[in-house]
């Protein structure tokens, strides 16, 4: 019997994934661990690997075909292994029943939890996004009577607020829609260019969107003196071999002094659950990095048993696997904090977005010179660093907010401590 190429489920969120390129062609051998293809998921585009062993077929999807997990994608005949019948294989993106699955080897992803879709009457269940679900809830909206216009047709708010069944629960007392009314694609004229959402962009700007719409976000400000963290910088670089490969950079200080700020004040390394915030055991550093297609934040696992020197190695690994597609799929979950620093770009403050279910992003800009009143009130010129708290206040109060940045404060401007 053949054996065959499935789509396979990298994340919760993950339902289907679009075929970039085949890095194999028909008649070509395959083992174990060969890269067979690129595939573009909600996370990012990734090779893909077999564990199938034997001889390639048939494809069974074209580039640029989007497939449902768990779908056949090609045909792998054993050596010696004749060829079905036509007729007998199976339907493009048909579910397998009994192969082995492919796995990748990489998937850059936001650390995230799975929307799950309520199921209609029938059992089966409907794609639909959470504000949708909340407007159909409020409406009295029957989502198995609604047609989806979101991708794979998952159905959006804009969706439930066209439906002829959408209307308020009583007439006395009508039902205000948070949903904002929908704005009318514009027209591309001659000169525009339509460029497709990347599965990576349209989960952007999704999960983005409800972030921003869902969670009450608070913002906090403080600027340091970055002076005393650049010249123990400059002091330890100095001390490295140059064989070792290691040189810390500001981020690498300002990382360390996040995770060692949250293991003081815990209460904003949390999320929020529903009916309870769950307060994490420990820290997964998620580090944004800016890769072609987007962002991703791999994650720095156990940050908090991380020297400043292993924090920094480690981040650096993240960043370079996950801008040549090389990171695995684990590497992008089970972040609880996450930092985004635009410091290299010349940004001096800018305030995130929170990376749901976290309660807290922060951000980090780049270091200026600036004149500043020294302890003696005389004007010298400083160096200052701004640095951003975006909180979600179902978790975080903003006198614990202040808190951590004050502690966040302390130990970047006595960066000794750091290395304790």
């Amino acid at each position: 019997m053949p054996s065959y190429i499935e789509m396979p489920k990298l994340a919760d969120t993950m339902t289907e994934g679009t075929l970039v390129k085949w890095r194999k062609n028909v008649g070509d051998n395959i083992s174990t661990g060969d890269v067979v293809a690129e595939v573009e998921t909600d996370k990012a585009t990734m090779e893909m690997e077999s564990f199938e062993d034997g001889i390639i077929h048939e494809f069974l999807v074209k580039v640029g075909e989007k497939v449902p997990i768990g779908s056949k994608m090609a045909v792998v005949l054993s050596k010696g292994e004749k060829a079905p019948s036509p007729g007998s294989t199976p339907a493009a993106n048909a579910p397998a029943k009994s192969s082995t699955p492919a796995t990748t080897t990489s998937a850059p992803a936001h650390a995230e939890t799975a929307h799950h879709s309520p199921a209609t009457d029938s059992g089966a269940r409907v794609k639909s996004s959470p504000l949708a679900r909340k407007l159909a809830k409020e409406r009295g909206v029957a989502l198995s009577t609604v047609h989806g216009s979101g991708p794979g047709g998952r159905i959006v708010a804009k969706d439930v607020v066209h439906s002829k069944s959408s209307a308020p629960t009583t007439p006395s007392q009508p039902v205000v829609s948070h949903a904002p009314a929908p704005v009318p694609a514009p027209a591309a004229v001659a000169g525009d260019q339509v460029i497709p959402l990347s599965g990576m962009r349209r989960i952007i700007a999704e999960r983005l969107l409800v972030s921003k719409t869902t969670i009450p976000h608070f913002y906090l400000h403080i600027e340091i003196d970055a002076a005393p963290m650049m010249k123990m910088r400059a002091d330890l670089n100095a001390g490295f071999d140059a064989a070792s490969g290691i040189k810390l950079t500001v981020n690498d200080f300002v990382l360390k002094a996040v995770v060692a700020a949250a293991v003081k004040v815990p209460a904003v390394n949390a999320a929020f659950n529903g009916d309870s915030i769950l307060q994490f055991g420990s820290i997964g550093l998620a580090v944004a990095v800016a890769v072609e297609e987007g962002l991703v934040t791999p994650v720095v696992r156990d940050a908090h048993t991380k020297s400043l020197v292993a924090m920094s190695l480690a981040v650096k690994d993240l960043a370079t696997r996950a801008r040549s597609k090389k990171l695995k799929p684990d590497e992008y979950q089970g972040g609880t904090i996450t930092v985004s620093n635009l410091g290299s770009y010349g940004i001096e403050f800018f305030d995130a977005i929170i990376n749901p279910p976290q309660a807290m992003i922060v951000s980090v800009g780049a270091i200026v010179k600036k004149p500043v009143v020294d302890a003696k009130d005389a004007i010298v010129v400083g160096q200052r660093l701004a640095i951003g708290l975006s909180a979600d206040h179902r978790v975080v109060d903003g006198a614990v907010a202040a808190q951590y940045l004050a502690e966040l404060r302390r130990l970047l401007e006595s960066p000794s401590l750091l290395l304790v």
